[in-house]
């Protein structure tokens, strides 16, 4: 899966907002009451709610998806490290590029509203085909 690959994968952009974090607490059960719980985050060393930080991953996903189909996608492996916790209400944005040394791999990132990282590493195509 090296051959014409883009240089920019499709960007995926969401606004992580209540309604988010509780439905992706549903569909993966995880009730932390610092995803959920306004009065319980606030005393917490977050000062706040903060989303799940597989939600916000999920972008580079979906920017896997929209860039090569699912097949590729879900073939992906992918190394990355969570930076800064994504806040209730912030809009995230992933968003990725060819490593020029690396054929297959890419260089990704989630950042927020504010242009800071909350998530980076890379994404390895090469072994997809």
């Amino acid at each position: 899966m090296t051959d014409a690959m883009p240089a920019r994968l499709v960007p995926a952009e969401k606004v992580i907002d209540r309604q988010a974090i509780r439905l992706y607490a549903e569909l993966t059960t995880d009730f932390n009451p610092i995803h959920l719980d306004p009065e319980f985050a606030a005393k917490s060393p977050m000062k706040g709610i903060i989303a799940h930080g597989m939600l916000s991953l999920n972008l580079v996903w979906q920017a896997l998806r929209a860039t090569f189909g699912r097949q590729v996608a879900d073939g992906a492996v992918m190394d990355v490290r969570f930076i800064k916790p994504v806040r209730e209400d912030d809009t995230v944005h992933a968003e990725g590029e060819a490593v020029a040394d690396a054929p297959g791999r890419y260089a990704v990132r989630v950042v927020n509203q504010h242009g800071e990282a909350v998530i980076v590493g890379t994404v390895d195509l090469a072994h997809v085909g």
